[in-house]
């Protein structure tokens, strides 16, 4: 059978329409569209870092335009969202939870903190019991007694035993406080859940195969099982069965040896109007570029996070931020908010080899970092010298 065919241009702009990356808004945000949104993605990795604006914010921001980062928490505390693993520590849509509730029951998600709740069995049993006796928690209600300061990779055996009990799903989050997650029981936060609605193992292991392939638009083989962060041989296994059954086909995309992965009502989006069209700012931890392989192979864009590595072996700074100009990513830069001033302050600026910059796209770039600096509440934007603007035609 003779496959469709269709361009790299064509394939990445599958992938930014499944990513709502492929056009700017056309009406104002509201709490449904962010809801949306995250239905779009499958899934909004969280990551505290907030030089600028916290990564699941920024995410939403570069979809949405202008929004409220309240809505994003509301909801959660609605239950319309929950926290928990998937490509990472991530919100994700409550239409998931029967799917990700059956990786908590085989123990997928959380096989890794076995060995340590074996080690500190007391110490873990006795945060549950405070939990089932007191109500909800967060970590820092709990003195720390080392006479540490916690950090990211130091945490406090409180906060230990947390975050086991949620990757076990006996808590969950049940809002956030001033960004901090606040933790209660399951039974608590969903009072009405049992077990027996628990997807089976293998309708598990399907869902976030096709959500993947949905997200993604379309998909290198390669892509697949790092979207959810599943094990090849389980994506393989789901694959085989949604293409028996039709909901994922395999496409042509020119220059690629093998076929490609499509799901069957993406394929349908071939007939629209696929010109991107939306410029914007992406923050290190978004979706579309959180695989850097598949970043690299997509748009040749070979980009990794710089904010974990000591400051001596970044190549390019701290928060990078990537410029996404009408589907490609032409440029990336070293951003920082500073709140308190009102000034967004772009260290360092960066074009990618052999980008052409005239004054169409000189206006068109500066007018989405100003929106994105007035949306931080940080009107004055501040770059480099030289300007990163001048002499590039």
């Amino acid at each position: 059978m003779t496959l469709t065919e269709i361009s790299l241009d064509t394939a990445r702009s599958l992938v930014l329409n499944a990513q709502g990356l492929l056009h700017p808004p056309t009406t104002l945000a509201d709490k449904p569209a962010v809801l949306t949104a995250i239905e779009r993605m499958g899934a909004l990795q969280i990551d505290t870092i907030n030089v600028v604006a916290r990564s699941p914010y920024f995410s939403l921001w570069s979809r949405l335009g202008e929004y409220s980062p309240a809505w994003l928490e509301e909801l959660l505390a609605e239950g319309q969202i929950f926290e928990y693993w998937a490509h990472a520590a991530c919100f994700l849509p409550a239409a998931q939870y029967p799917y990700h509730r059956r990786f908590m029951l085989e123990r997928i998600r959380h096989h890794r903190y076995e060995s340590w709740y074996l080690d500190h069995r007391p110490d873990s049993d006795a945060v549950l019991k405070h939990v089932q006796e007191n109500g909800a928690v967060r970590s820092a209600d709990f003195e720390r007694k080392d006479g540490k300061k916690g950090t990211w990779w130091d945490w406090k055996i409180e906060k230990d035993a947390l975050e086991y009990w949620l990757a076990a799903g006996e808590m969950m989050v049940a809002r956030r406080q001033k960004f901090q997650r606040v933790y209660d029981l399951r039974q608590r936060v969903l009072p009405d859940w049992t077990d027996d609605r628990a997807a089976s193992l293998d309708e598990a292991l399907q869902f976030f195969v096709l959500q993947s392939v949905r997200s993604l638009g379309v998909a290198h083989p390669d892509w697949v099982a790092d979207y959810f962060r599943l094990s090849k041989a389980q994506t393989a296994q789901a694959l085989t069965a949604l293409l028996q059954q039709g909901q994922v086909e395999e496409i042509s995309v020119a220059g690629w040896q093998q076929p490609a992965l499509i799901a069957s009502e993406v394929k349908e989006q071939l007939s629209l109007d696929l010109q991107p069209t939306l410029t914007t700012l992406l923050p290190p931890f978004d979706s579309l570029i959180w695989d850097r392989k598949r970043t690299r192979q997509l748009f040749n864009y070979d980009f990794s996070i710089e904010c974990y590595l000591p400051a001596a072996k970044r190549k390019y700074g701290y928060y990078l931020l990537t410029l996404l100009y009408r589907g490609r990513l032409v440029a990336r830069l070293d951003a920082k908010a500073h709140r308190q001033e009102g000034r967004f302050e772009i260290k360092a600026f960066y074009w990618e080899l052999g980008v052409v910059v005239d004054d169409e796209m000189s206006a068109e770039v500066q007018a989405a970092i100003q929106r994105c600096a007035d949306w931080h509440l940080t009107p004055d934007v501040v770059y480099p010298a030289p300007s990163p603007f001048l002499h590039r035609e």
